[in-house]
C-alpha cells in the first residue's frame, strides 16, 4: 500500500519552507530559491529540465532521486501552482514549469475555485480540487492506485495535512540558511505528539537531509 509522503522539502536553519512575499518573480517568496540551493546542481535536476549530460552525483542527487520513486499523485496547494490569487483569469496561467511539468502523474490543486482539468506534456495532468484537502487525498488515492502520493507544498499545504493526520513521512533538505522570515513549517507544531519520530540525518554535499516517519500504532 502506497504512502502519503513529503520528498525533498527544503528548509532554512531557522525552519522557513519560502520567503514572504510570494509573486511572479519570487515563486518562492523572496530569497526561497536560496533553500534549493542543494538540488539545482545535481543530476536530478539537470535531466528534469533536458540536460541530457552533467549534474552532479552524491548524496544530495540520491535523496533528489529517491524522492520521485514509487509515486503516483501529487498534491499542490494553489501557490504552489501559481502567485494569483482570487478567481481564475481564464487559462491562461499553466504552472512555473512550461508544457512539460516535472510531475509525470496527475496533480491535485487545492483551491477556492473552479477550473478545468489541465492536460500538459508529459502525463501531468493538473486537477483543481474545490471540496478540501480531504477530497483532494482521496482523489489522490485513488489515482495512485497503490503508489505514493507526494504531498509537494507549499508549507501551507504541509501544515494542512500533518495536522489531518495524513503524512506517513518526510524527507527534509536542511539548507545552510538563514531566512529569517517567511513561512514557518512546523510553528506551533508538536511532531511528537503527532506521532513522528526522526528515523536518518546524513550529510550530502549542500544539505543535510532528514528523514522523519510516523510511529505505527
Amino acid at each position: 500500500m502506497g504512502k502519503v509522503r513529503v520528498a525533498a522539502f527544503s528548509i532554512s536553519l531557522d525552519g522557513f519552507g519560502a520567503g514572504p512575499l510570494q509573486d511572479l518573480n519570487n515563486p518562492l517568496g523572496v530569497r526561497g530559491l536560496e533553500l534549493h540551493q542543494w538540488v539545482f546542481g545535481t543530476e536530478v535536476f539537470q535531466k528534469m529540465h533536458g540536460q541530457s549530460s552533467g549534474g552532479a552525483l552524491g548524496v544530495d542527487n540520491s535523496f533528489a532521486a529517491k524522492s520521485f520513486e514509487n509515486l503516483g499523485a501529487w498534491i499542490l496547494g494553489r501557490n504552489m501552482f501559481g502567485p494569483m490569487r482570487g478567481p481564475w483569469d481564464g487559462d491562461a496561467w499553466k504552472g512555473w514549469w512550461g508544457d512539460t511539468p516535472p510531475y509525470h502523474t496527475p496533480v491535485f490543486v487545492l483551491t477556492h475555485y473552479a477550473r478545468d482539468p489541465l492536460v500538459m506534456n508529459g502525463g501531468t495532468t493538473f486537477y483543481f480540487v474545490t471540496d478540501g484537502i480531504e477530497s483532494a487525498m482521496k482523489q489522490a488515492k485513488d489515482a495512485a492506485a497503490g503508489k505514493d502520493v507526494r504531498i509537494g507544498g507549499g508549507v501551507s499545504t504541509v501544515r494542512q495535512y500533518l495536522t489531518a493526520g495524513q503524512i506517513d513521512e518526510m524527507h527534509l533538505a536542511l539548507s545552510s540558511v538563514l531566512l529569517g522570515e517567511g513561512e514557518h513549517l512546523f510553528a506551533g507544531m508538536n511532531l511528537a505528539e503527532l506521532g513522528f519520530v526522526p528515523e536518518k540525518a546524513v550529510a550530502g554535499e549542500n544539505a543535510t537531509h532528514l528523514v522523519l516517519r510516523k510511529k505505527s500504532r
